[in-house]
């Protein structure tokens, strides 16, 4: 039998629980951020060409605060000037496979929603 998942003290339904992390992770820059470094390690420039509409405020805040979770890592080489390239952790591949699986299930779904949002809208009007 395999081993038994340890029981956490705190869920991310629990009013307890720092959403601060979920949101972190499920915010929309943050999911195509993920998507962006699947491929492999990318500098800030590619990050802001892949991810379209980006500014470099917000990608540089996002990157700052993925880092800090520990699920893309910072790698500075010791040129002139510095290369930096961001890259997923562990943990961050971990989580981007369960991200693709949301990200696919959005482009499978994308035109019966914009259906369903245009019946919602005219029956409101």
């Amino acid at each position: 039998m395999g081993a038994e998942r340890p029981q956490l003290a705190v869920r991310v339904l629990d009013q307890q629980c720092p959403r601060a992390v979920f949101d972190r992770v499920t915010n929309r820059w943050a999911v195509l951020i993920f998507d962006a470094l699947s491929d492999g390690p990318r500098r800030f420039s590619e990050l802001t060409a892949e991810v379209s509409g980006i500014s470099e405020k917000m990608l540089a805040q996002n990157l700052r605060i993925l880092v800090r979770a520990g699920l893309i890592e910072r790698c500075v080489a010791p040129t002139v000037p510095p290369q930096v390239t961001y890259s997923l952790t562990t943990l961050g591949s971990d989580l981007t496979a369960t991200l693709h699986l949301l990200v696919d299930w959005v482009d499978d779904h994308i035109e019966p929603m914009a259906q369903a949002r245009d019946r919602y809208d005219a029956a409101a009007s």
